[in-house]
């Protein structure tokens, strides 16, 4: 067998270094792509600790030492199953973590329009199946439960989101839109809902 010439084996050399190479960083990419959802999972079993000894306190409790925002109350939504602990902040650091209570809206089951956000590939991925007529419950630390029902979505731009200021109580359950998206655009989906009677 013939040996090979010197170019052509640097040339194969350098062909399959640069597939590893690329395949590195493709995995790498894959693996920060993980991170965010892996994360958001374990967050929530640290803020449900969290949230039932602030509920036994009756005071906030942070999930853990270095956190700069604590759990002030549940959502969960019966027929689907779903059970997620509410952040008292609007910070993106903290949606990391699980749903948010945006500061500027009504707080947990006070007067007006009480707006929670998430993102949309891990908290709030469930608001595309919500339907008219589901019941949203958001309990608070002092343990009452706040019902709600939905009424109806919608698709806006996030400049044009604006907070109802209507009587009685309402919910905006906010994602970043569409749903499976790889980037962020400049659309939100918000799901309406208002105080069961």
């Amino acid at each position: 067998m013939a040996a090979l010439p010197k170019g052509r084996v640097f040339g194969r050399g350098l062909a399959l270094s640069l597939v590893i190479a690329l395949s590195l960083v493709g995995l790498m990419r894959i693996a920060s792509g993980a991170m965010v959802p892996a994360k958001a999972v374990v967050a929530q079993v640290l803020l449900e600790r969290a949230f039932d000894r602030s509920a036994a306190l009756h005071r906030p409790v942070k999930p853990w030492p270095w956190a700069d925002m604590v759990p002030v109350a549940r959502i969960t939504v019966p027929r689907l199953g779903i059970d997620r602990i509410v952040l008292d902040t609007g910070s993106g650091q903290a949606m990391a973590f699980g749903p948010t209570l945006l500061p500027a809206a009504a707080g947990v089951g006070d007067p007006g329009t009480t707006v929670i956000a998430a993102h949309r590939d891990t908290h709030f991925r469930f608001l595309k199946n919500l339907r008219k007529g589901d019941v949203v419950a958001l309990t608070g630390l002092d343990g009452v439960e706040h019902r709600y029902i939905v009424t109806g979505a919608e698709v806006v731009r996030w400049d044009r989101f604006a907070i109802l200021d209507a009587p009685g109580k309402r919910l905006d359950l906010a994602t970043c839109y569409p749903f499976g998206a790889i980037r962020h655009g400049p659309l939100r989906y918000v799901v309406q809902a208002a105080a069961a009677k």
